[in-house]
């Protein structure tokens, strides 16, 4: 139950942190896919950094991994509003857009999160 619990946090805290920073982006005129794709790949990134961090240095413990990880990296990331875009770009017949945007996303993700590993690595001696 203390799992659901953290999860339930971590997640609201990550979804109110994705709208404010898809505000941040949609401030800036620029394309709501965007903002999507800010976020999957910032959250990406962290969740590289918290694995990385946690089992280099064992600062996170189980509870801390379920609040940061499942709960606030799966409430701030956006799997299904991409599914979603990706769509769109198919509907409306941008063929290269939805290539791009779709293996885009998914390089640039996985490069993020083997660089939020990496970053945990350098630089700090246990």
């Amino acid at each position: 139950m203390k799992a659901v619990l953290l999860v339930f946090l971590g997640g609201g805290l990550g979804s109110a942190c994705r709208y404010l920073v898809g505000k941040l982006i949609a401030d800036q005129n620029l394309s709501s896919f965007w903002g999507t794709f800010s976020v999957n790949m910032l959250g990406c990134l962290l969740i590289g950094l918290l694995l990385g961090a946690s089992n280099r240095y064992g600062w996170i413990d189980q509870n801390q991994l379920w609040l940061w990880t499942v709960g606030f990296c799966g409430g701030f990331t956006t799997f299904s509003t991409y599914a979603l875009e990706g769509q769109q770009f198919l509907k409306n017949g941008q063929f290269a857009a939805f290539v791009a945007y779709m293996a885009g996303s998914l390089l640039i993700g996985v490069l993020a999160v083997a660089v939020g590993i990496w970053l945990s690595r350098i630089g700090i001696n246990s």
